[in-house]
């Protein structure tokens, strides 16, 4: 069963940020690009238009290219599971949290493997295929 936290953030006249912040809670996996590759896995903590807030693992480099995969609520025609692929560059970091700026973003299916988890439902695996079973 699919569960997130999602909580709405209204722009306050401190905020500088130029889009809202919505809180959402998704369990995420990243890739630090640089002279050291790095990946990870945490969760998000705010996400907008323009950028991500997310738990880490350890310190990352500022300014080090990131891409995150997000786990997203929604599934695809009410059956597939998706991710949310963002790329960009980190902003901010600190032992458990860092923070990107979003430079690029789409949609990708999780794949069949993951939305099958009981194949004996469907008839069994042959082959690493689906099977039918007549009857």
């Amino acid at each position: 069963m699919l569960q997130s936290k999602i909580f709405w953030c209204e722009k306050t006249s401190k905020e500088r940020r130029g889009s809202m912040r919505m809180t959402i809670e998704r369990d995420i996996s990243y890739k630090v690009r640089g002279l050291m590759a790095w990946a990870g896995s945490g969760k998000t903590v705010n996400i907008s238009r323009g950028g991500v807030l997310f738990t880490t693992q350890s310190h990352l480099l500022v300014g080090a290219e990131v891409e995150l995969a997000i786990s997203w609520p929604a599934l695809l025609n009410n059956v597939t599971p998706i991710k949310l692929i963002v790329k960009g560059r980190l902003t901010r970091s600190d032992r458990t949290q860092a923070a990107m700026r979003i430079e690029r973003y789409e949609f990708k299916t999780c794949g069949f493997k993951n939305l099958i988890t009981k194949p004996f439902l469907l008839g069994g695996w042959e082959g690493g295929a689906l099977r039918r079973t007549e009857g």
